[in-house]
């Protein structure tokens, strides 16, 4: 039998329509850092995706590096999202939050008063952070993470993934990827450390398996994702000569937990270096859970892909933004309207629920 985009499939102890994702994607409408009527229209609207992931969501005011991104660590997130996830299940769908902690990708004047810009080591990002009220601002140096701010950030891992199943979430993706802070720990360009959180292999994967361990305790292993970037270079990442090794060792160490995914990101479309086919055709040979495969897919690949076994599902990102009916359009072989880039991270309705 052929396996495609639209054969339904299992996700922990989740039915999903279709082996279609909306990927997350930051679009910074959440003011105050609570999500609002705004984003619950534009989640419940994309509610056709088998399982939709959402944008980047802090566990903690210390992982909010981006103006007008949700949290979910305070009862005002926790509603907000609550009336998002009522209605994408109204709408038939599925959904997942994604958390993300910026760590050292971030600028205080984006973070409330009190938050901490953390990080493995005192390195600052490359480049420059948008602030609202300042324009382009470069990046500043982080605090190198003490032993006690470490298990205080794992603890506020699983406080958001509680948080998470009170808001009506199916479940929780933990970023790993992309340079946030689990990458941070996970890769050489931002983790110098020479305590047990850094250096060799096992204590760089160490921060992204107590979170998932954690994580998984707290809300049950069937709920939880993990997302991955091996070869990435946002956010000042960089290969080194044992990526390899270190994804194939935590992929093995996150078998042991039982992640209900991991979500393969290869930016490669959009001029990344590309992820090593040979590297993604161990992760899924070594991974008992489900792989979603992502990056620059259009139908017939991922048709071809699925089919293929190479992955499980897979992740649409900017398709999503100007088609909310992609599904229905994949299915009729509709054309695809085009995104406007200016309007992907820019607050109102405009480039967000007007397509």
């Amino acid at each position: 039998m052929t396996t495609t985009l639209f054969t339904p499939t299992t996700l922990g102890k989740l039915q999903l329509k279709n082996r279609i994702v909306m990927a997350p994607m930051t679009r910074s409408r959440a003011i105050g850092n609570v999500p609002n009527e705004l984003m619950e229209k534009y989640y419940r609207l994309r509610a056709g995706a088998g399982l939709l992931i959402t944008e980047g969501t802090s566990p903690s005011a210390n992982g909010l590096g981006y103006a007008r991104i949700p949290g979910i660590f305070n009862n005002a997130q926790v509603q907000g999202w609550r009336r998002v996830t009522d209605g994408v299940h109204q709408a038939g769908g599925k959904i997942f939050v994604q958390l993300m902690h910026t760590g050292r990708v971030s600028h205080p004047a984006n973070m409330p008063a009190g938050a901490k810009l953390l990080a493995p080591s005192a390195i600052a990002a490359p480049g420059e952070m948008w602030t609202d009220g300042s324009g382009q601002q470069p990046q500043p140096v982080p605090g190198a993470m003490s032993e006690t701010d470490i298990v205080q950030t794992i603890a506020e891992y699983v406080g958001a993934a509680k948080h998470a199943i009170e808001a009506g979430f199916d479940g929780v993706e933990l970023h790993g990827a992309n340079g946030y802070l689990i990458d941070q720990f996970l890769n050489t360009a931002s983790n110098q450390r020479t305590d047990r959180w850094g250096g060799s292999i096992e204590n760089r994967i160490r921060f992204a398996l107590e979170v998932a361990k954690a994580t998984a305790a707290a809300i049950g292993a069937e709920r939880v994702g993990m997302r991955i970037s091996p070869y990435g270079v946002f956010n000042g990442m960089a290969p080194d000569a044992e990526m390899d090794a270190l994804y194939e060792r935590l992929i093995a160490e996150l078998n042991g937990v039982g992640l209900v995914y991991i979500h393969v990101v290869d930016h490669s479309s959009m001029g990344a270096p590309e992820v090593s086919p040979a590297l993604k055709a161990k992760l899924r040979a070594g991974f008992k859970g489900k792989y979603i495969l992502s990056g620059g897919y259009d139908l017939a690949r991922a048709n071809a892909d699925l089919d293929a076994q190479q992955g499980d599902l897979v992740a649409f990102g900017r398709p999503f933004i100007a088609n909310p009916d992609l599904v229905q359009k994949l299915q009729n072989g509709t054309a695809l309207t085009a995104p406007d880039f200016n309007t992907f991270y820019t607050p109102g309705e405009k480039g967000y629920t007007d397509y």
